[in-house]
């Protein structure tokens, strides 16, 4: 019970309205972060943090416990993941006095996922106490330091103004070192980093390699993930039907 999942779900979103409970496969988004959570072995409790009483009233459908509404301050397009973590943790300090130290977070917008893989990140940060937290990401297919940003003027200029080599942009992406892009496979953040600090994840992010994986923001994402899931399948639909019947 020291490893708890948190899936925020806040009723806005300007790209898919009612994004976070928008079907896949027959069920809602949110379901997919639920079930994981549920069949990881490393996890406690299953939290949804919504502002919502739809999205709480199918949350709990799944099996998910919904024991506070989020505040609306806290569910705004400009709101951060802090808010919603803090208002969490002390709202379940206040009223359960239950203080878990690694705090699961599962974005909905990311559906697919293996609790295996759960289950491996949540032992690599209990193995590192150093850690002030953990979060996933893929190798890029991109390299950004041969981007560009434009000044006052209209003319290109690197990004790494630092770099003293000639006209590092045009070198290979060999000539560069491999970056990461953040997805939402798993967040997991320390409780005693979150209360202690004003920041998230710290300056000890311990990082968690995934293959690629869909992150839904637009239409255009969830379209190419359906057509996905068809071909394909996932491994957490049957527990999905499970759920109701």
């Amino acid at each position: 019970m020291d490893t708890i999942a948190i899936i925020p779900a806040r009723s806005g979103s300007k790209g898919i309205p009612g994004k976070n409970i928008v079907e896949l496969s027959g069920h809602p988004l949110i379901a997919y972060s639920i079930i994981v959570a549920q069949k990881s072995k490393s996890i406690g409790r299953v939290i949804v943090s919504t502002d919502s009483h739809e999205i709480a009233d199918i949350s709990r459908r799944y099996g998910a416990e919904v024991p506070f509404l989020r505040p609306a301050e806290y569910a705004k397009d400009v709101s951060t993941d802090r808010e919603f973590l803090l208002h969490a943790v002390e709202w379940l300090a206040k009223n359960e006095a239950f203080y878990p130290e690694y705090l699961v977070q599962l974005r909905p917008t990311t559906p697919l996922r293996n609790p295996d893989l759960i289950d491996e990140a949540v032992r690599l940060i209990k193995d590192r106490p150093q850690a002030s937290s953990l979060r996933s990401a893929h190798l890029s297919q991109k390299m950004p330091y041969k981007w560009f940003e434009m000044d006052s003027r209209g003319y290109f200029q690197g990004i790494r103004p630092y770099d003293m080599r000639p006209e590092y942009y045009n070198l290979p992406r060999q000539s560069f070192p491999e970056v990461y892009d953040p997805n939402g496979y798993v967040d997991i953040i320390r409780r005693s980093q979150l209360v202690g600090t004003n920041s998230v994840h710290g300056s000890s992010m311990l990082g968690f390699i995934t293959d690629r994986c869909y992150d839904i923001d637009c239409l255009e994402d969830l379209e190419l993930l359906t057509h996905w899931v068809k071909s394909h399948g996932s491994i957490l639909i049957p527990y999905l039907q499970e759920k109701l019947t």
